[in-house]
């Protein structure tokens, strides 16, 4: 939870953020996502390793409510909180609805051998995990994964 104090101290960097699937095949996934009043649509190819290919377009807010409204359920809600640590820009998810109690802590950096410091908030190393993919917890919601095997 130390992140939340940092998070506090400047609540313009954290955003609520509404997002859908059209598709969660791995090879090909489309994410629809609104944020405040903007609206992108996102496509992301195969990962290899920690890395895949993202392309990313601005669209108008009221056809990402309409293509939400045709999304994969549950839609994935959360609150990002982006905090500064090490020269890196953090994105901490504190997950909502299915997904409440889940917070996943991100950072994009500009190649997969960058070595960086983790900040004491940190838990668990998840990168390799197919349950924390977005893609994944529409499908396989956090409340869920007590009762099933993911």
């Amino acid at each position: 939870d130390g992140w939340r104090q940092l998070a506090a101290s400047n609540p313009a960097n954290t955003q609520l953020l509404r997002q859908g699937y059209l598709s969660s095949d791995p090879a090909r996934v489309v994410r629809v996502r609104s944020v405040d009043a903007k609206a992108f649509l996102t496509i992301k190819g195969q990962n290899e390793g920690i890395v895949r290919a993202e392309w990313e377009y601005p669209i108008p807010l009221a056809d990402a409510e309409a293509m939400l409204a045709i999304c994969q359920r549950p839609l994935i809600e959360k609150y990002r909180s982006r905090i500064m640590f090490g020269g890196f820009c953090w994105e901490v998810d504190e997950f909502l609805g299915e997904n409440a109690g889940l917070i996943v802590a991100e950072i994009e950096l500009p190649s997969a051998e960058q070595e960086f410091a983790k900040p004491d908030w940190i838990g668990e190393e998840v990168s390799d995990d197919q349950r924390y993919k977005n893609s994944n917890l529409g499908r396989h919601p956090f409340s869920q994964w007590g009762r099933s095997s993911t």
